[in-house]
């Protein structure tokens, strides 16, 4: 069962969904794990409060590649509240396999770009 999860994986880092630059995103947000030198940036456009578009893009490790591509389809479509919901556990059930600790920063931190901006953005749009 845990070779089919792998696959899943596999496929989302050869062929990651949502991988890009929008033209004139309203977040856009950008980190590194200095432990093992992955990068991701996340970009979404908004509109009404809700996650219109999504791009990420970067280098790194089949699993933040594949957790930041898995999270992009995620979040596309919800609004912008839900997405602030959305925690690490979220995250690590999306890859259904085991992470080791060593991993886990690989795993989340498409996670943590993602939940940057919508704090940001959510923090400058209060009102």
């Amino acid at each position: 069962m845990i070779e089919m999860y792998q696959e899943a994986i596999l496929d989302h880092y050869r062929n990651p969904r949502n991988f890009g630059h929008l033209e004139n995103p309203d977040i856009v947000s950008r980190d590194v794990n200095t432990s093992c030198g992955d990068e991701i940036e996340f970009q979404l456009s908004v509109k009404d409060g809700v996650v219109e578009d999504v791009r990420f893009s970067g280098e790194g490790c089949a699993i933040s590649r594949a957790a930041a591509s898995m999270l992009s389809e995620l979040v596309k479509g919800k609004r912008v509240e839900e997405v602030a919901k959305i925690n690490k556990e979220d995250v690590i059930s999306l890859l259904s396999i085991p992470i080791s600790p060593m991993r886990l920063k690989c795993a989340l931190l498409g996670f943590k770009v993602l939940k940057v901006g919508i704090i940001k953005y959510l923090g400058g749009n209060d009102g």
